[in-house]
């Protein structure tokens, strides 16, 4: 008598990456062909990823795409703030005239002044307590929560504030000079005063989120490059200078860039430091306004939207040439340190 057959052995469908389902899920019997469950599961775990994503993408169209292309096409075009829907096509005639507009080169040549005295004391004084809250510090935690207080306060009140200290006849900051015989500034109508004033305000505001970042790039070091720094004898100075800055080199490319975008936006703190059509104008002979104040006032206070789209474009543009030129600068140096093996 002739033994039987040995049954076929059952056939596993392969396992996919991420597959979180029973363990050893069978195919149909003996075909070799995933049931509509399995197929239905995998459908849904390769889809999962796209769904979690989708609603920032759609966001990001509706909030950010639409009106970025929108602002493009309307600045082809006159269009008055009265009737937005009345459009006359006049091709780049609303940027030639931008080349040829003394607010528009004001606006900019002060925008990249206050971004300058600001960004640069900003990330310097972010690198400072950030190396200094790194250290061994009784009440660090607190410090570390308390130097973020400034970013989560309101622009409005923050302006308010300084802008009372900084005022002309009863501020503090001329009753502090006053003490060492200075007489009083007059920090609003001033160019070069009162584009240090606006950038007081920015500073104080964005130096605790900078430091914030530096101090969990800085906790990210190895331990042991500073141990191999001391046994070389490098003392605080030479082991910040030598082993914390060159490992922060990414972090600060990163702040720069940050810092450069959020300069080219400044508009609320120039905005309220005197407030009113004054604060609009960005004072008295424009010696503050900014390049998102000169938009401001374009659009909403003459009703050109057609030429405000302009002005925003051109920021938009301009910022993508400072990014480039960022990127460029940091690609070279870090070619050269491979080359150069460090």
């Amino acid at each position: 008598m002739a033994a039987p057959p040995p049954s076929a052995p059952a056939t596993r469908f392969p396992r996919w990456p991420g597959f979180r389902g029973r363990s050893g899920s069978r195919c149909q019997a003996g075909t070799g062909i995933p049931t509509s469950r399995q197929v239905w599961r995998r459908g849904v775990d390769a889809a999962a990823p796209y769904g979690f994503v989708a609603p920032f993408f759609v966001l990001f169209v509706a909030f950010g795409l639409f009106p970025l292309l929108y602002t493009g096409y309307i600045s082809l075009h006159r269009v008055r703030l009265q009737n937005p829907d009345e459009m006359t096509w006049l091709g780049l005639e609303n940027y030639t005239n931008l080349w040829h507009d003394p607010f528009f080169w004001k606006a900019l040549r002060n925008t990249f002044t206050i971004g300058v005295i600001s960004t640069v004391p900003q990330l310097c004084m972010a690198l400072g307590l950030a190396h200094l809250l790194n250290r061994r510090l009784r009440g660090r935690t607190f410090f570390r929560v308390a130097i973020l207080m400034p970013y989560a306060t309101s622009v409005a009140a923050a302006t308010l504030v300084f802008g009372g200290l900084f005022g002309r006849d009863y501020g503090m900051v001329n009753w502090f000079l006053g003490l060492f015989g200075v007489d009083n500034v007059d920090w609003y109508n001033g160019t070069w005063t009162s584009q240090i004033a606006v950038s007081t305000i920015v500073t104080w505001r964005w130096v605790g989120y900078n430091a914030l970042i530096y101090l969990a790039a800085m906790q990210a070091i190895p331990h042991d490059r500073y141990e191999a720094a001391a046994l070389d004898g490098a003392r605080s100075w030479h082991q910040f200078r030598h082993v914390t800055l060159p490992g922060l080199r990414p972090t600060i490319v990163f702040t720069v860039v940050v810092s450069t975008i959020g300069a080219m936006q400044i508009f609320a703190e120039p905005l309220l430091l005197q407030g009113g059509p004054i604060g609009v104008r960005g004072g008295a002979s424009h010696q503050y306004q900014t390049i998102g104040l000169y938009m401001y006032e374009t659009g909403w206070s003459n009703y050109a939207l057609g030429k405000a789209s302009a002005i925003a474009w051109t920021t938009f543009l301009i910022i993508l040439l400072v990014i480039g030129a960022n990127a460029l600068v940091a690609g070279r140096r870090s070619r050269r340190e491979i080359r150069e093996g460090r």
